[in-house]
């Protein structure tokens, strides 16, 4: 590794990545739950670290994300902050944490905050947009998530794509722009096609639009690390790539991970997207 590079690197912040979004810059973003894989994500160069409730299923073993507490989430963002140097974290609201109501949203995002997240992120449009502009207000910065949001997955009927047909597309569209008028900086895109996901970015040009299965429009993409190392077993969603499988070592595959989505060849519209 060039130490030399990672010790030069200044911290990233909010206002470093809104100079990226404006210059054109891709922002990089992979998944850590622990201090090990932070400091190796750190080090390789990504611009951000989600601690994702995923964790529930890639390190708590569960079937979906709704078992993971407040509790376990200020946790694990505590062990990914002591490995961290450079790169900004968010940490998930897990389900449960915030849907009560704006004042438990506050609390627990307040857990996520003094853990060492230096933003926080909750799923879904419409009813969130009000809980986005309470947080913001009070000096939280909020990532939204809009798409397939996981903590849903029961209504939305399992693991599809999202905003396939024209009502769903514009209800996206409108979600997109009540949470950037509320004040989210940033948002996730989860699996949905990609000319949705371009319109949400075009209709809000200052919002750090991160793509997962959305296509390259975005102004960045995110990956599960478990995913793009093949960690995980089985079938690799669509929207994933391999990066282990170029060679070397873990390292090397999250440096190639940033570089590709750096130059813009990950993801490919004809392989990874919808």
């Amino acid at each position: 590794m060039n130490t030399a590079v990672e010790s030069a690197r200044k911290p990233v912040t909010l206002h470093r990545l809104r100079e990226m979004h404006a210059k054109g810059e891709k922002i990089t973003m992979l998944t850590a739950y622990d201090a090990t894989f932070a400091r190796l994500v750190d080090e390789a160069g990504v611009d951000c670290i989600l601690v994702g409730d995923s964790l529930g299923m890639l390190v708590q073993g569960h079937s979906s994300t709704v078992p993971v507490s407040i509790d376990e989430m200020a946790y694990h963002t505590r062990c990914v902050v002591r490995g961290n140097r450079t790169a900004w974290v968010i940490g998930d609201l897990p389900f449960g944490s915030y849907q009560e109501s704006r004042e438990q949203a506050l609390r627990s995002s307040v857990a996520l905050m003094q853990a060492g997240a230096h933003m926080v992120k909750l799923e879904g449009g419409g009813w969130t947009a009000e809980t986005v502009h309470f947080l913001t207000e009070r000096g939280i910065p909020v990532c939204a998530h809009l798409g397939l949001t996981p903590q849903s997955v029961h209504a939305l009927g399992g693991y599809r794509i999202q905003g396939r047909d024209q009502a769903g597309a514009d209800t996206m569209r409108r979600h997109a722009k009540e949470l950037t008028e509320a004040g989210a900086a940033m948002m996730v895109l989860e699996l949905m096609p990609s000319a949705v996901a371009a319109q949400v970015q075009a209709d809000n040009p200052g919002l750090m639009t991160i793509g997962i299965g959305a296509g390259s429009a975005t102004a960045g993409q995110v990956l599960v690390l478990h995913d793009m190392l093949h960690f995980t077993r089985g079938k690799l969603p669509r929207f994933v790539r391999n990066f282990a499988a170029e060679g070397g070592t873990a390292d090397d595959a999250v440096r190639r991970y940033v570089a590709a989505v750096k130059d813009g060849s990950f993801p490919d519209e004809a392989v990874h997207s919808y």
